[in-house]
C-alpha cells in the first residue's frame, strides 16, 4: 500500500511540504474532441514540424475569429482557426552561423494581443502581434533581443536554452514571462520591454529548483536523466489573479512558488510528486532511456505518471476554477482546485468516431469565454501521436474540446 503523503521531504537543504491528500484515486473519466488540426510530421518532407504547446486568443470583437496559435519545433508556428484549419505557418529564424542551432519553437503564450515563444534552438524569446483585422500575427521582436539564459553563441550551441513559458501581468501592468531553462532545473522571470513597435526583454530574477532529494526514509534520491541533464521544468501557468506560478518538473512533480514586483517570493512548494519520485532508476545507454525499478518503489511518489507536462487554468471567477495537469506518461490528465489545489478529477481524451484521442500530451491551453462551437469555452492540447500514424513517420497535432465536457459544466 502506498504510503499517505503528509510527510516532508528535504531537498537541496530546504524543507519542502507535501501537500496532503493527492494520493487518493479518481475515477478517470473518458471526454473526446471536436475538431483536430491537420497532422504535422517531423520529417524532411514535413518540415521538421513538431506540435507541443498551444494558446489561445479570443477575437474581442468577433469570437468566431479567435485564433489558436501552436508550436512546431523546427517548424514554427502554426495559426488556426476554430474549425482546426491552418490560417498561417511562421518560419523560425535562421542560423545565425554555418554551424549554430537554428531557431526551434518549444513553448508559446500570449497576453492581451501580444505572443510570446520560446526560441530553444537560439536561446531567446520571440514576439508577434495578433493583427485582430486580417487573422494574423505580426513579429515585432526587437533586433537586439538578448540571450535569455546564456552568454555566447558557443553556450547557446550547447541546447541549454529557454524552454518552457508562462506569461502574467503584474499589480502595476507589466508583463512578466516565467521561463524555463532546457535540461536544468533553472527557472528566470523576465521583465518584457514593450516599446513602440518591438518588444524586447530583461531577466530580474532566477529560481533553481532541486535535484537532489533527502527522502523520508533518509535515503538520497535524484530522477535519472540523460547524461549531464539535470531534472528540467517545462510545463509553466501563472495564475492571474494570485499570481501563483505552477511549474511542472518533468520527472519530479508539480511546484507552486508566488511571483510578483519581479521575484520570486518565497520557497517553491510541492503541490504532488509523480509516481516514480524516489523510485531507482538508471540510464541504459543502449536504449537511451532511463529503467525505473518499479520493484523497489519507497511509496513517496503522487499519481502523475512522469513526465508531467502541460498545465493551464480554467478560471470560472476571481478565484474560481481548475487547474490541468498533463500527466504524460500514461495519457491522461489530473485536476485540481484553482484556489487549494485540492485534487479533484481524472481524465483521458480518447478515440471518437472521427477523431482519435489524445495520447503524451506536452501543452494544453484554455479559455472559458463561449466560442462558436465550444459554448463552454475552448481546451486546446497537443497530441504526441496523431492517429492514423505512419510507422515511418513522427505524427502530431492540436485537439480541440469544449471545456465543460472536461470541467463539468454541461
Amino acid at each position: 500500500m502506498r504510503r499517505k503523503l503528509t510527510m516532508t521531504a528535504l531537498a537541496a537543504g530546504t524543507l519542502l511540504t507535501i501537500i496532503p491528500g493527492t494520493a487518493h484515486a479518481a475515477a478517470l473519466k473518458e471526454v473526446r474532441a471536436t475538431v483536430e488540426t491537420p497532422a504535422l510530421y517531423d520529417d524532411e518532407a514535413g518540415g521538421d514540424a513538431n506540435a507541443d504547446d498551444p494558446a489561445i486568443w479570443v477575437n474581442p470583437a468577433d469570437r468566431g475569429a479567435s485564433l489558436v496559435i501552436g508550436t512546431a519545433k523546427n517548424g514554427g508556428l502554426r495559426v488556426y482557426d476554430l474549425k482546426g484549419r491552418e490560417r498561417q505557418a511562421i518560419d523560425t529564424p535562421l542560423a545565425p552561423g554555418e554551424d549554430d542551432a537554428e531557431g526551434r519553437f518549444n513553448n508559446v503564450d500570449l497576453v492581451g494581443d501580444l505572443v510570446v515563444v520560446t526560441d530553444r534552438g537560439r536561446d531567446q524569446l520571440r514576439f508577434y502581434r495578433v493583427d485582430a483585422k486580417r487573422g494574423r500575427l505580426v513579429d515585432v521582436t526587437a533586433d537586439d533581443v538578448p540571450f535569455a539564459f546564456n552568454t555566447t553563441q558557443a553556450e547557446v550551441n550547447e541546447q541549454r536554452t529557454a524552454y518552457g513559458l508562462g506569461l502574467f501581468r503584474d499589480a502595476d501592468g507589466t508583463i512578466y514571462a516565467v521561463v524555463s531553462r532546457r535540461s536544468t532545473p533553472e527557472v528566470g522571470l523576465f521583465k518584457i520591454l514593450v516599446g513602440r513597435d518591438k518588444v524586447s526583454y530583461r531577466k530580474v530574477d532566477t529560481l533553481v529548483l532541486p535535484s537532489t532529494y533527502t527522502l523520508p526514509n533518509r535515503t538520497t534520491w535524484s530522477p535519472c536523466n540523460d547524461p549531464g541533464d539535470g531534472p528540467q521544468v517545462e510545463g509553466t501557468v501563472v495564475d492571474p489573479t494570485t499570481r501563483i506560478a505552477y511549474l511542472a518538473q518533468e520527472k519530479i512533480g508539480l511546484w507552486r512558488i508566488p511571483v510578483w514586483g519581479g521575484k520570486f517570493r518565497g520557497s517553491a512548494q510541492s503541490v504532488e510528486r509523480v509516481k516514480e519520485f524516489g523510485i531507482p532508476a538508471t540510464y541504459d545507454a543502449e536504449e537511451e532511456e532511463c529503467i525505473v525499478d518499479y520493484s523497489a518503489d519507497p511509496g513517496f511518489g503522487g499519481r502523475i505518471a512522469a513526465d508531467v507536462e502541460g498545465l493551464t487554468i480554467y478560471q470560472t471567477g476571481p478565484l474560481s476554477g481548475t487547474l490541468l495537469v498533463s500527466s504524460q506518461g500514461d495519457s491522461t490528465f489530473y485536476t485540481y482546485d484553482r484556489l487549494t489545489n485540492r485534487p479533484l478529477g481524472h481524465l483521458a481524451i480518447v478515440a471518437g468516431k472521427k477523431i482519435d484521442g489524445a495520447e503524451h500530451c506536452d501543452g494544453a491551453a484554455v479559455v472559458s469565454t463561449p466560442l462558436p462551437g465550444f459554448p463552454n469555452g475552448l481546451l486546446v492540447v497537443h497530441d504526441g501521436e496523431e492517429t492514423p500514424t505512419d510507422p515511418e513517420r513522427e505524427t502530431t497535432n492540436f485537439k480541440f474540446l469544449d471545456a465543460g465536457a472536461v470541467f463539468n459544466r454541461r
